[in-house]
Formats: C-alpha cells, sequence, structure tokens
C-alpha cells in the first residue's frame, strides 16, 4: 500500500466512522437502543481500522482488529489498557445486540456506551492528525 493510499483509506475509514454514529444516533432517537448500539460499534470499528492502517495493519475480522490494536497500540503503551476494555466491551454488546433477541439495552446504556466510544474514537483522531494523517 502506498502512503497515498494509505492516507486515502484512512480518511474513508473516518468518514465511515462519522457516518455510523450518526446511524446510532437516529436509531438512538427513534428508540431503536439495540440497533443504536450495533452502530456505534461500527463507529468505533471503522475508527480503529483507520487506526491501524497508519501503522499498515488491515485487520480481517473485528478480533483481529482487538489484537492488533492491543499489540500495537496498549501493549506500546500509545493507548491505555481501558481504551482496548472499551472497544472489546463493545464489541461483546454488538454481538448482543446483532444475535441474541432476549438481550435489552437502557437509554442510560447507550448514552454511557456512547461517551466512551467518543472518547476514544478522539484519542484515535488526535493520533492520527499527530502522525500526519488527518
Amino acid at each position: 500500500m502506498t502512503e497515498e493510499n494509505k492516507r486515502e483509506n484512512i480518511k474513508v475509514e473516518m468518514e465511515r466512522s462519522v457516518r455510523a454514529l450518526r446511524e446510532a444516533d437516529v436509531l438512538f432517537e427513534n428508540e431503536l437502543v439495540s440497533g443504536a448500539v450495533s452502530r456505534l460499534y461500527y463507529s468505533l470499528l471503522y475508527g480503529m481500522r483507520a487506526l491501524l492502517l497508519a501503522r499498515g495493519f488491515e485487520p480481517k475480522s473485528h478480533e483481529g482488529a482487538l489484537r492488533l490494536f492491543g499489540l500495537h497500540f496498549v501493549k506500546e503503551g500509545i493507548f491505555g489498557i481501558s481504551d482496548s476494555h472499551v472497544f472489546s466491551r463493545l464489541m461483546k454488546y454488538r454481538e448482543e445486540a446483532d444475535y441474541n433477541a432476549a438481550y435489552s439495552f437502557s437509554n442510560d446504556d447507550f448514552v454511557g456506551f456512547r461517551k466512551e466510544a467518543l472518547a476514544l474514537t478522539g484519542k484515535i483522531e488526535v493520533y492520527l492528525k499527530e502522525k500526519g494523517y488527518l
């Protein structure tokens, strides 16, 4: 992947992240909380993919993204273990939202998840700006 392609792919992933967050908010405003939680996770996943692309990684799975994040950003002290926990928790909740019809989320759950996801996405944006990708 050329540096130009990397920059373009990072930009696309961050745009996807913003779009998925808007979708999550629309679902939440329409009382579709499980769908909102799912889209919130994807918003964070796309940001995570942008972050990983900055290092030349293209994860093939959700778990792969989490592993690469842990190895190359948390273990190196660039991000904290709590950031990894935010991503892994939201990944679990997305699975519950998408595949477990009996699982339900409250409005407060979504608001809390959104706050954590936005904080981590903000850290990702700062990192990408510092590295000259945004």
